[in-house]
């Protein structure tokens, strides 16, 4: 899996759950900037990745298994 398609899944997730990845942030305790696609490079371009805490807060807010959330990687 690559940066890509884990940004991916997150944004697949928040859709499928009718959300926006802003929401998805803020059901899960997390600040609403978290998932923003401008946070997702540093300003010298280097990958930002999604911590494992903001994936499990995600995962617990929504109820979700994470086997389940695997789908969403492509």
């Amino acid at each position: 899996m690559n940066h890509e398609q884990i940004w991916g899944a997150i944004d697949n997730f928040a859709k499928d759950k009718g959300l926006s990845v802003s929401g998805l942030a803020k059901i899960s305790g997390l600040d609403a900037t978290t998932f923003n696609k401008s946070k997702r490079l540093s300003v010298y371009g280097q990958e930002r990745w999604p911590s494992t805490n903001s994936i499990s807060k995600i995962l617990m807010a929504t109820n979700t298994k994470f086997s389940d959330f695997v789908k969403y990687i492509k």
